[in-house]
């Protein structure tokens, strides 16, 4: 399952770096000429080296993308949401950069490299590989490697030599980690350390993976703040409003309420307006724009039932959900533990209990104290959409999955047994 936390280093403990090197060149050239495998690659690896061939990337030059532009290389810095990020990043990684021969990059959510730091024989090195600002380094444009596999697995991710997809790049090792808006868990991008394959080592994928951590913390310690900010604008605006209404920021989460049950946060569509609404967890509702969030003012009126639920995954990088009842339609961004549950669910129609959706989503049906908290959660979320005993979609539902052609390409990123058997 994404998020499971699990760290697993491109070289195996005690491996010599440069014989192991030429045991994945051997497995990679046997891979790319269709002979038998002397050994298999790791599974992230060989899944990923499936995904290049499906798109027929070329494995001497990967795929030609132009560079971003001054002007719109700017923007994207601006607009990515990790320059607050920066400084933290900067702070834990470029000092070991330098030392240990290794450049850190720091990537947008698209797979676009905004910053470059570090030693400068190496940024030179990489120059000559286009590894530059303004680049396209995901997966469907350079092929395997660290950044962009780590973008679509959604985890930390180290890769070795000729586990690059990309024969160029078999001379590199490199160790990337995701890096996660933790006001909607939104992918922000990653960040990576990135040097020659002679610099390789087990622990750098740990380092850069627990910077990544205190980064987001930081960011999440800024959105804290934001939130007192505005709950000081909304406990005197909820006290001139009569009936029930909630304030909140721009991601749904909760400032002040009057009249309901505190709740953490609100789904809000993918895209808001001021106006009359429909949130599944309320039923009608009227928004109304503050600094720094929204007034949603409950509209009296009974609360409609959805007739139609669409859950498509036919994306790899996003997963949507779309209601549609008599209120008008509805749709919204899944995190990647809400796609998995719900995608999960959708494969058993006639439900699943705590221990079998525990089973299906971690490989361990004991965990059902996690597996009933987050079902709490996405009932709170989308309103009547789900019943519980067993969990599943409500009855009168016309449910509709949309997915990708090839299986492997439902919610790449995840392991859980649930999704990938």
């Amino acid at each position: 399952m994404v998020g499971s936390g699990n760290l697993e280093a491109a070289l195996p403990a005690g491996a010599d770096p440069r014989r192991y090197a030429r045991v994945l060149a051997k497995v990679h050239e046997a891979a790319l000429t269709g002979e038998a495998l002397p050994s298999r690659p790791r599974a992230v690896i060989g899944a990923s080296w499936q995904r290049m061939r499906r798109l027929g990337i070329d494995p001497d030059r990967g795929a030609e993308r132009a560079p971003l532009g001054p002007d719109e290389l700017e923007s994207r810095r601006r607009e990515s949401g990790l320059a607050e990020a920066l400084p933290t990043l900067r702070g834990g990684l470029i000092s070991l950069a330098e030392e240990a021969a290794h450049i850190m990059v720091v990537v947008d959510a698209e797979g676009r490299v905004l910053w470059r730091d570090g030693s400068s024989q190496v940024r030179r090195r990489a120059d000559g590989l286009g590894f530059t600002e303004g680049v396209d380094w995901h997966e469907e444009a350079v092929g395997t490697n660290a950044i962009g596999t780590a973008l679509v697995a959604r985890r930390p991710m180290q890769v070795y030599s000729a586990e690059h997809y990309v024969r160029t790049h078999h001379a590199w090792t490199c160790a990337a980690a995701p890096l996660h808006d933790p006001r909607d868990g939104r992918l922000l991008g990653v960040v990576d350390l990135s040097g020659p394959a002679e610099t390789v080592h087990a622990t750098t994928l740990a380092l850069v993976d627990a910077v990544a951590k205190l980064a987001e913390s930081q960011l999440r310690t800024a959105h804290l703040s934001e939130l007192e900010r505005l709950r000081a604008v909304a406990v005197p605006t909820l006290s001139k409003v009569g009936g029930r209404a909630v304030v909140i920021d721009p991601h749904g989460w909760v400032a002040a309420a009057s009249g309901l049950a505190p709740v953490d946060r609100v789904a809000l569509p993918s895209r808001c307006a001021a106006g009359r609404t429909w949130l599944p967890a309320y039923g009608g509702c009227v928004l109304e724009p503050l600094p720094g969030g929204w007034l949603v003012r409950l509209v009296d009126e009974e609360h409609p039932a959805p007739t139609k639920v669409v859950l498509d995954v036919s994306a790899p990088r996003q997963a949507v959900l779309t209601v549609s009842g008599s209120a008008g339609t509805w749709s919204h961004n899944l995190s990647p533990r809400h796609a998995e549950m719900l995608y999960v669910l959708a494969r058993h129609p006639a439900g699943r209990s705590a221990a079998e959706l525990a089973a299906d989503l971690f490989g361990d049906p004991a965990r059902t104290v996690t597996v009933r908290a987050e079902m709490s959660r996405l009932r709170r979320h989308f309103g009547g959409i789900l019943v519980p005993r067993p969990y599943r979609f409500a009855d009168d539902i016309d449910l509709v999955v949309v997915r990708p052609d090839a299986p492997e390409l439902v919610l790449p990123y995840s392991s859980a047994p649930g999704v990938r058997g």
